[in-house]
């Protein structure tokens, strides 16, 4: 009998990841490729669906080679696969399951307009229907630009990037609840497609695949281009990255903050009930969602800040391109006081607010270091953060813990900084939590699809055979 793994892919906005798992959930490989971006004017950002799907061939070739490698086992095979990735993102496809135009990224600016211009009724009614504020960040924005500039959207179906990775495998379009709440198509009392919406963008309900609970059996992996490793693996997707990234390590108490440190940093609480529509508007006030989770049954606030943009393009600003630089970097802010050393108002920093991602550094002083400015953009996030928290906290009780994942929790001045904001801060001890929720999900549904199998050969054996008189005898 051959070797068995699962595998999750991770479609984030930096870089997409594969991580595979042996039997025992121990963690066999990480490969990672940078996520095939097109940049234009503007901060208008694109993704070609060719390009995303060689990187996912990429990667799964790699996973492929290594599975054999590491086990010495020539048939060793990945049984399960399971998609997460990021939200907002997605395609529009036609009948044949190609993509008719390029992703756009979701802090692409593109869709204000759209926003601006939809009846007052629907924005009205918005925040409370879907849980989202209402923004150019949400899926129904960009389909939105895209119709408003020239693509007929007659036959179309909307596909969010996971869903979309998972159909180019071989299986069946679904559409998975987490990703569709963050569309602005999802009502969240309902759990289905929201009709005045649909009308307004002017498709039908088919435009929306059949929805289903994270983890479920999409099909299974049958492209020719494959290698034989994984054609034949049973395929589902995990969900929304951030969610996924929470349960990766199982539970989440209700009374802790789950904080995801990726491009955006996400404050996520997890609610067994809904909240109500007028506390969804409320929350949406503030920039909070209020939607489905990957765990079928429950609900989660999210809350997210910029803070990880920013971040990235101080230290682009800096010159810093590598794991040194950084290294020396952090060692210099977790050098500085609290406060950090120059006089109040030396630094003013912008652009974490979940709307904007614009970064913002005005300097009016001299003796401004990097180690200074990134102080300040860390505590800029804080500042913004302690807005969430307390809008948060107005329509749920605080939260008295916190586990920190995501990539920049690598960095202690990071720690350091959320650690004045956060309670009783802890960190994952996962390098790629996403990824692996993902594989976990894989995991699940490998085990579903053994004992179906196995019930399957239980019920072929006991299958009667009828006699000329239809009696019926059961083989033994």
């Amino acid at each position: 009998m051959s070797t068995e793994f699962v595998a999750g892919i991770d479609l984030g906005s930096t870089g997409v990841k594969i991580l595979v798992l042996d039997q025992d959930g121990g963690e066999l490989l990480v490969e990672q490729r940078p996520t095939p971006w097109i940049t234009g004017p503007g901060g208008t950002t694109e993704l070609e669906a060719s390009d995303l799907m060689n990187v996912v061939r990429s990667l799964l070739e790699a996973a492929a080679r290594g599975v054999v490698q590491r086990t010495g086992d020539p048939d060793a095979r990945i049984a399960s696969i399971a998609v997460a990735g990021m939200g907002e993102t997605g395609y529009l496809i036609d009948r044949s399951g190609s993509a008719v135009a390029r992703a756009f990224a979701w802090f692409d600016p593109r869709g204000v307009e759209q926003v601006n211009a939809m009846p007052g009724a629907l924005r009205t009614e918005f925040a409370g229907r879907t849980g989202l504020p209402l923004g150019a960040q949400v899926s129904v924005a960009k389909i939105l630009y895209l119709r408003d500039h020239g693509l007929d959207l007659t036959g179309l179906r909307w596909l969010n990037l996971p869903e979309f990775v998972a159909v180019s495998l071989g299986t069946a379009p679904a559409a998975d609840l987490s990703l569709a709440s963050r569309t602005g198509m999802l009502d969240q009392d309902t759990g289905k497609a929201w009709p005045e919406m649909l009308a307004y963008i002017g498709v039908g309900e088919e435009f929306m695949p059949p929805l289903v609970a994270a983890g479920t059996m999409r099909g299974t992996a049958e492209q020719e281009w494959m290698p034989s490793a994984v054609r034949g693996a049973a395929v589902t997707v995990a969900g929304h990255d951030h969610l996924v990234a929470a349960v990766s390590g199982g539970t989440i108490p209700g009374s802790q903050y789950q904080v995801s440190m990726g491009t955006a940093e996400v404050i996520l609480r997890v609610l067994d009930q809904p909240p109500t529509r007028a506390a969804r508007e409320r929350l949406a006030a503030h920039l909070i969602n209020c939607v489905r989770h990957v765990v079928d049954g429950q609900y989660v606030l999210v809350a997210g800040v910029k803070s990880g943009l920013l971040m990235r393009r101080s230290l682009q600003l800096f010159g810093i391109e590598d794991r040194d630089g950084r290294e020396r970097l952090d060692r210099s802010v977790c050098a500085l006081p609290v406060g950090g050393r120059l006089p109040e108002g030396a630094i003013v920093v912008r652009g974490a607010r979940n709307d904007d991602g614009v970064l913002s550094l005005t300097i009016p002083a001299d003796g401004v270091t990097p180690a200074e400015a990134f102080h300040a953009v860390l505590h800029h996030g804080n500042d913004e953060i302690a807005i969430l928290l307390e809008a948060m906290s107005r329509e749920v009780p605080p939260a008295t813990s916190t586990l920190l994942s995501g990539g920049w929790t690598a960095m202690e001045s990071v720690r350091q900084a959320r650690s004045r904001v956060l309670p009783n801060i802890r960190t994952s001890t996962k390098t790629q939590d996403t990824a692996f929720g993902a594989a976990m999900a894989a995991s699940l549904l490998a085990n579903a699809t053994t004992r179906e199998s196995g019930r399957a050969v239980v019920a072929q054996h006991q299958q009667a055979t009828t006699t000329e008189n239809g009696e019926r005898h059961v083989k033994k």
